[in-house]
C-alpha cells in the first residue's frame, strides 16, 4: 500500500475512533462518518468494508493506544506496584484533557452493543480481557519480586483493578470537579502501594 494511502487510512481511522468514542456505534450515522472522514460512502466501504468493520478497527486502535500508554508508564518503574500506582495517578488527569469521552470506549461499547453486533461486542470483550491480563501479569511480577504476600491472588487483584479503573473513568464522565477525580485516583494508587509487604 502506498505510503500516502496508508497515512490517509490511519488518519481516517483516528477520526472515526474519536467519532465513535464520542457518540457510540448506534448514534454514529453513515452521514456522520462521511463528514468526519471527508469520504464518500463507496470510499468508506472500499477502505474499511463496513461501518461495523470500521468500528471494530477503531476499537482495536483505541485498545492498542491504551496498552502502549500503560506499558510506557510501567516501564518507568522497577517496582510493578509502583508502576501500577503511577498509572492510576495518570488516570486522575482525565478531566484535565480534551477527550471525545472520559469513559472508556470499550466499556461504553460493552454497554451499548446488543445481539445484532455480536462481532463488535466480542471484540470489545476480548480487548478488555487483554487489559485485565496486563494487570494480572503486573501483579504476578510483583508477587515474584516479593512485593506481595505469598497468599496474594494476582488474578483477583487484576480483576479488582480493572473494575476500579472502569469505575473511575465512568465517574470522570460526570460533571465533577477535576480535583475529585485526582483524589480518587490517588486513593486507588495508595491502595495498590499498601499491598506491598513491609
Amino acid at each position: 500500500m502506498p505510503r500516502a494511502t496508508l497515512h490517509n487510512r490511519q488518519d481516517s481511522l483516528e477520526r472515526a475512533l474519536h467519532l465513535f468514542w464520542q457518540k457510540g456505534f448506534h448514534a454514529t450515522s453513515l452521514k456522520d462518518l462521511e463528514r468526519t472522514l471527508d469520504m464518500r460512502p463507496g470510499s468508506i466501504y472500499a477502505a474499511f468494508g463496513s461501518k461495523d468493520a470500521l468500528f471494530q478497527e477503531a476499537l482495536e486502535r483505541y485498545a492498542r493506544l491504551g496498552l502502549v500508554e500503560l506499558e510506557r508508564t510501567l516501564a518507568e518503574y522497577d517496582s510493578p506496584l509502583s508502576g501500577l500506582a503511577a498509572y492510576l495517578r495518570k488516570l486522575g488527569c482525565l478531566r484535565d484533557q480534551e477527550l471525545p469521552s472520559r469513559a472508556c470506549m470499550l466499556v461504553k461499547s460493552l454497554l451499548e452493543l446488543g445481539e445484532r453486533e455480536q462481532a463488535a461486542l466480542g471484540k470489545a470483550e476480548a480487548l478488555l480481557e487483554a487489559m485485565e491480563a496486563c494487570f494480572v501479569d503486573q501483579f504476578c511480577a510483583a508477587k515474584d519480586a516479593g512485593e506481595l504476600e505469598p497468599s496474594a491472588d494476582p488474578v483477583r487483584l487484576g480483576r479488582r483493578l480493572q473494575a476500579e479503573v472502569m469505575g473511575l473513568r465512568a465517574y470522570a464522565q460526570r460533571e465533577v470537579d477535576s480535583q475529585a477525580v485526582h483524589a480518587l485516583a490517588d486513593d486507588m494508587a495508595r491502595s495498590i502501594e499498601a499491598l506491598r509487604r513491609s
